[in-house]
């Protein structure tokens, strides 16, 4: 079986070229993450997605029904046809895709900073205007303490991981030791 990934990116991009297109960016984001929520409900997942007894269009409709109007009619059709095609169950993965190529159109970036101590506001702007400055994208940054790093930080934004810790470059002098 194909990964989800895979398989929520024709979807997700067809979504995204259409909300353009409607000049509705932020509402669909919106409506396709509660659509998304809908799909993660462990009821919905257990009486209706799981159900064998029902067929993928039937799936749908449930969905669509429990979106109700936090839905447009453009994302009820959208839901169906991602619903006729048994792919419901990618809608997570259908967002976040959405969500990042929308994030690449605005010119936005989401970063993960791990550090071994908690950092400052201080040092959060420093790295987030040194990123902006890098990556050529607004910042948008989130912060964790994992006191196994010893110093330093990891920064992960995208596919894109720079393992600045102590613990990163021990492992890093370990391998070239070892080979």
């Amino acid at each position: 079986m194909a990964e989800t990934s895979t398989v929520a990116r024709p979807y997700a991009k067809a979504a995204f070229e259409y909300a353009v297109e409607q000049q509705a960016l932020d509402d669909w984001a919106g409506m396709l993450e509660t659509a998304a929520r809908v799909v993660l409900d462990d009821d919905m997942r257990s009486r209706v997605l799981g159900n064998p007894q029902l067929s993928s269009t039937q799936k749908a409709e449930v969905v669509v029904d429990v979106c109700g109007d936090a839905v447009s009619d453009a994302v009820r059709n959208f839901l169906r046809l991602v619903g006729q095609k048994g792919r419901l169950a990618t809608l997570p993965a259908i967002v976040e895709q959405f969500t990042m190529l929308k994030a690449q159109q605005e010119k936005r970036m989401d970063v993960n900073i791990v550090s071994a101590f908690p950092l400052d506001d201080k040092q959060q702007d420093k790295l987030a205007s040194a990123l902006a400055k890098r990556l050529n994208r607004e910042i948008s940054i989130t912060t964790q303490v994992d006191s196994t790093l010893l110093g330093g930080v990891i920064l992960r934004a995208g596919d894109t991981v720079i393992d600045g810790s102590v613990r990163g470059r021990l492992n890093r002098l370990h391998e070239a030791l070892s080979a």
